[in-house]
């Protein structure tokens, strides 16, 4: 009964995660001119909207405009490894691969400066989150290792059931239950995820050699997670029938949530210029997000569990005063009164973040950017930077980002280089290091660390055209994690290695009126 209490909170926990949080990603990627160089924060161009604001105010008087377009497919793979997992009916493995695909067809951004004596007025408009859409079309790994769990628990509860009974209904028999805890059910989960941004902001030359800025950036957040474990049978009798025989989906569980928010960020930028070199910082203060939930959500009626068995008992021919008997017998009645007591406590911590109408916490972190720029001689530039976020400062729901080590740390180099007047050529490196920790990470939101490198060209089609076309591809580490498991005392280890692909081209169009 204690594995069956257990295994219906935790299932509950599971399917109310998200699948495609933003929490570290804060997409970098703005202009076409990142993904061809990763190294932009002391550069001087229309990009600098984003990467350099300051620098910005050194381009000449009058307008200057980028349009940017970008495709990006992503997957992440869990493999997992669990003793339990030997007990699904339709594949007797204990191992498994859950694949998420990822895809965002078009991610849109532009940039726009209007420079007029020592002023930039400067405004930009992109995706700084999240971006698209992830989807695990089998479920993933935390889900069938509880419905695992829920198969062992459901076993025992039918052979407690038939001691109690004298074996009447014989819910323990191989055309029941079982006693195997075999199992079988549909699982599928999709997260979607945009944080939409417009900024504003001003650089000014304080001298020829230095500029500042200051700006706001407004976001607002739109999400919706949708996801479902379904028709869970254990042995041969779905599920539903020992909570509700009346209603088949009283064992299903579904999210369907969508989520929106607004927040500010304050933006200040430094650049200063001497001799062949650029030093520029950018500093985005903490976002403060709270998103309101609109859900539809279902969960299980477990509460009935009590009334189920006792129509149970009466149909397989006993008296109501003999069911009364078996269900006030303090075993079974306790451990039911635990099922219930249990799942009403926890119902608020597994579903929480998702009920509908809440405000659920989920700052964007602040942001620091410093980079160096040399040109060693003309037609040539080397850029270097520094990127950090203050992830544990951020606060998410139920302070998640406490279980982190540290921010995440980003360094990148890129240089770049005029082929001819008509073409100009670049390649780059980052290197992301985030301060996971095995309790942070999850198969329902995960990041791992990783290496990312791309190339591309710059196409001066004319005086006052640039064509950017780029593209960049990141390398991501394993992160092995494991956590043990005790199941009517026996200790039983479920694996995770996690791992992530991601590809992106881009190409935009920078027009100098």
């Amino acid at each position: 009964m204690n594995k069956l209490k257990f295994a219906f909170i935790a299932i509950a926990i599971s399917a109310s995660q998200t699948t495609w949080a933003g929490g570290l990603l804060t997409n970098t990627n703005q202009n076409v001119a990142f993904d061809r160089m990763l190294s932009r924060e002391a550069s001087i161009g229309i990009d600098g909207v984003y990467s350099n604001p300051a620098g910005v105010a050194f381009m000449e008087d009058g307008l200057h405009l980028s349009l940017n377009w970008q495709l990006v497919f992503q997957s992440r793979t869990i493999n997992n490894d669990y003793l339990l997992f030997g007990h699904n009916q339709n594949n007797a493995s204990t191992t498994r691969e859950f694949k998420g695909t990822a895809f965002a067809p078009v991610l849109p951004s532009f940039q726009v400066a209007y420079n007029w004596k020592k002023f930039s007025f400067q405004a930009m408009f992109g995706v700084t989150g999240g971006g698209g859409k992830c989807t695990f079309d089998n479920g993933l790994g935390s889900f069938e290792k509880i419905v695992g769990e829920i198969g062992m628990g459901v076993s025992g509860l039918a052979k407690a059931l038939d001691h109690a009974t004298g074996s009447r209904l014989g819910l323990s028999s191989d055309r029941m239950f079982g006693t195997q805890g075999t199992y079988a059910f549909d699982s599928y989960m999709r997260g979607r995820q945009y944080y939409y941004s417009l900024s504003l902001g001003t650089a000014y030359r304080l001298r020829p050699d230095l500029s500042v800025f200051a700006g706001v950036r407004g976001v607002y957040a739109m999400s919706n997670y949708y996801g479902y474990v379904r028709n869970i049978r254990v042995g041969k009798v779905p599920l539903y029938t020992m909570l509700d025989a009346s209603k088949t989906n009283a064992s299903d569980i579904q999210l369907n949530c969508d989520q929106t928010g607004v927040g500010f960020t304050p933006v200040l930028g430094i650049d200063y210029k001497t001799g062949r070199w650029n030093f520029a910082a950018k500093y985005e203060f903490k976002t403060r997000m709270r998103l309101k939930n609109e859900a539809v959500n279902q969960l299980p009626s477990i509460g009935n569990l009590p009334n189920t068995l006792g129509v149970m008992f009466v149909k397989a021919g006993m008296t109501a005063a003999q069911a009364q008997a078996v269900l006030t017998n303090p075993q079974i009645s306790g451990a039911m009164q635990a099922i219930k007591t249990q799942f009403d406590q926890k119902i608020e911590e597994a579903t929480g973040e998702f009920a509908d109408g809440k405000k659920i916490a989920s700052d964007i972190p602040a942001y620091l950017a410093v980079g160096a720029g040399y040109t060693p001689v003309d037609g040539l530039k080397i850029n270097a930077g520094f990127h950090y976020f203050f992830d544990k400062q951020a606060t998410s729901y139920q302070h998640r980002e406490d279980k982190l080590k540290r921010g995440t740390v980003e360094w990148n180099a890129g240089v770049e280089f005029d082929a001819s007047k008509m073409v100009t050529v670049s390649a780059g490196w980052q290197n992301t290091s985030y301060g996971l920790t095995k309790e942070y990470m999850d198969d329902k939101s995960f990041v791992t660390n990783s290496n990312s490198v791309g190339a591309g060209v710059c196409l001066h089609l004319s005086k006052k055209v640039d064509l950017n076309l780029a593209y960049f591809h990141t390398f991501y580490s394993h992160f092995k994690s494991d956590k043990t498991e005790n199941l009517g005392g026996t200790p039983l280890t479920y694996k995770a290695d996690f791992n992530r692909n991601n590809n992106v081209f881009g190409a935009g169009v920078d027009i100098n009126f």
